[in-house]
């Protein structure tokens, strides 16, 4: 996972959310140090980069690839072209230590 960029506190908004008890403690065991409230940022900040495909990659971010075959619909990290169910495909280990599937048209 991707860490965001530390930003002092006191620049923060204050959010309430309602979290199930054994989720909290689930996360406060996983955040080790850090704390419970930075590692929910930290998630909330990496599925935001996921979504927002704030990084394109291109072929100089994969640093090794792996033959698969899809098992679910799915896009392309590289082109954003669908990848379909049981499509011969790769995927990349990427510079930032992610597995991303791209075509093997890339090649």
């Amino acid at each position: 996972m991707t860490v965001s960029p530390r930003t002092p506190t006191t620049e923060m908004e204050v959010t309430s959310i309602r979290l199930e008890r054994g989720l909290k403690e689930r996360l406060k065991e996983l955040s080790n140090n850090q704390g419970y409230q930075a590692l929910i940022r930290d998630i909330l900040w990496e599925y935001v980069r996921q979504r927002s495909n704030l990084a394109p990659l291109g072929l100089a971010d994969i640093r090794v690839s792996i033959p698969a075959v899809a098992q679910q619909e799915q896009r392309c990290a590289l082109t954003g072209r669908l990848l379909r169910p049981q499509e011969l495909i790769l995927l990349g280990l990427t510079t930032q230590g992610e597995l991303v599937p791209f075509s093997r048209d890339l090649e």
